[in-house]
């Protein structure tokens, strides 16, 4: 579930006044910053101006509706009486367009989801906050459950104003917001490819697991594994930013493809397995590097088939930090969201998804990665990470380290915990801590793991002067 808390809504001193259910319905893709496709939207109101918001897709079976409801407002409520305080009132959202259009084809979808829009409102009336708008948004039209009056909400619904002349569309043009595709074709520049080089792609990662592994077994070091990653990646980043541009995103993927090799994306895909050469991939992030490093993060999550699925995670885990540092929250969330669908623990995804809808900074993540990355020469490869982030991460966690996973064909490396990843965990343990009223009542489900009772912990070993 896309969680955000941050206010939605225009920026800077641009203010719009938003009156009937028509302009809501026009505003929706403003406020997410994408068009929600087969969505449930849940907005908070405070005092008339917009707050937190939740999305998530609609389920297929009608049997998940109640207990979605019922997370969906306990998410939405729970968040804004941290920050912001009891929200007012809730505007809810749902977003599906039919399978097969036709001429009446919205108006079903909007008769068959009325029972999740009754769920909405029940939920979110029993913690106290009334749902003042429902709306159905299909096919073009929008339908409000709330209305029953003929003149101002018809049977056949009402057009869904998108020609960008309208005030809404004149008001987001001058703070600059842009509205991405919809939410379907975000998700296609990640998805694992379903073409006919399915076949090809699986065969190299074959390949390429039954070279690592027995490599890996024999004693190789891992620095040597690392060095040849990331010097294999630099390698195809300096191939992509030599590439003619795309007149649009669909081509430049494609193009993308293309200029990866079957056994270049095998090898690096495998070489993220390990913990700490995606920590070290994590500090390309920033300017036009950072650019061409995502790019080849959504070429490499699109080539993890087949059985291979699993180790998307770490490439969709790039593309959520790299977009969330470069200041696209809209890719970072749905790259995240689509990491832990592909492996739920995947820890460094999940403290990446809690720090987005916690509100953090990534700035103080930049920076230790850019003094990590000051101390280390950017053409070699150590066992062990150096530099503020890790002594700082490891100090504030009071976790120790793990060994790092070695991947192997057939499921993914247990991802564990890297230094990285302390580091976002000890961040939002002293957010948590500097939280009015915390530890009051049960964390959210999926915030994070538990710390190790003291009992089992390794102690720190405490670091020389001379220590890497």
């Amino acid at each position: 579930m896309t969680n955000h808390s941050e206010p939605a809504g225009l920026v800077g001193e641009a203010r719009i006044t938003l009156r009937t259910a028509g302009e809501l319905a026009e505003a929706l893709p403003y406020l997410l910053g994408f068009r929600p496709d087969d969505s449930i939207v849940l907005v908070a109101l405070h005092k008339g101006r917009f707050g937190g918001r939740v999305r998530l897709g609609i389920p297929e079976r009608t049997e998940d509706w109640q207990a979605v409801a019922r997370q969906m407002a306990q998410c939405l409520i729970g968040e804004c009486e941290r920050r912001d305080g009891h929200p007012d009132s809730v505007v809810a959202f749902l977003c599906q367009d039919a399978p097969n259009p036709g001429p009446d084809a919205g108006r079903r979808i909007m008769q068959r989801l009325r029972p999740l829009a009754q769920l909405l409102r029940t939920e979110c009336g029993g913690l106290d906050v009334p749902v003042t708008e429902a709306l159905c948004l299909s096919e073009g039209r929008y339908w409000s459950y709330c209305c029953a009056r003929a003149e101002c909400c018809p049977v056949e619904g009402n057009v869904i104003a998108t020609d960008g002349t309208s005030v809404m569309a004149a008001t987001a043009a001058f703070a600059g917001i842009q509205v991405r595709g919809s939410l379907g074709r975000m998700k296609a520049r990640l998805a694992v490819l379903e073409t006919a080089l399915v076949k090809d792609q699986t065969r190299a990662l074959d390949a390429a697991a039954m070279d690592l592994v027995p490599r890996i077994f024999a004693g190789t070091p891992r620095k040597e594994v690392e060095a040849a990653t990331l010097d294999l990646a630099r390698l195809v980043m300096r191939r992509l930013a030599d590439a003619p541009g795309a007149f649009d995103a669909l081509a430049a993927d494609l193009k993308d493809d293309e200029l990866l090799a079957h056994d270049e994306a095998a090898s690096l895909i495998l070489g993220l397995q390990d913990r700490l050469t995606r920590d070290r991939a994590a500090e390309w992030m920033e300017g036009e590097e950072a650019a061409h490093a995502l790019r080849l993060w959504r070429a490499l999550a699109r080539r993890c088939v087949g059985p291979y699925g699993e180790y998307a995670a770490a490439p969709l885990a790039l593309v959520g930090w790299v977009a969330w540092s470069l200041g696209d929250t809209v890719e970072a969330d749905q790259a995240l969201e689509m990491a832990l669908g592909a492996d739920p623990r995947y820890t460094f995804a999940r403290l990446l998804n809690e720090a987005r809808a916690d509100g953090l900074d990534p700035e103080p993540l930049r920076r230790s990665l850019r003094v990590r990355r000051t101390d280390q020469d950017p053409d070699s490869a150590s066992d062990t990470p150096s530099g503020a982030l890790e002594d700082d991460c490891a100090s504030a966690a009071g976790v120790d380290g793990r060994p790092s996973a070695v991947a192997v064909p057939g499921g993914a490396a247990d991802p564990g915990m890297s230094r990285a990843t302390r580091g976002l965990e000890a961040a939002l343990r002293r957010r948590g801590e500097r939280r009015p009223g915390a530890g009051t009542r049960p964390a959210r489900a999926g915030t994070r793991a538990p710390r190790r009772p003291t009992e089992l912990r390794r102690p720190r070993r405490r670091r020389s002067r001379g220590d890497g």
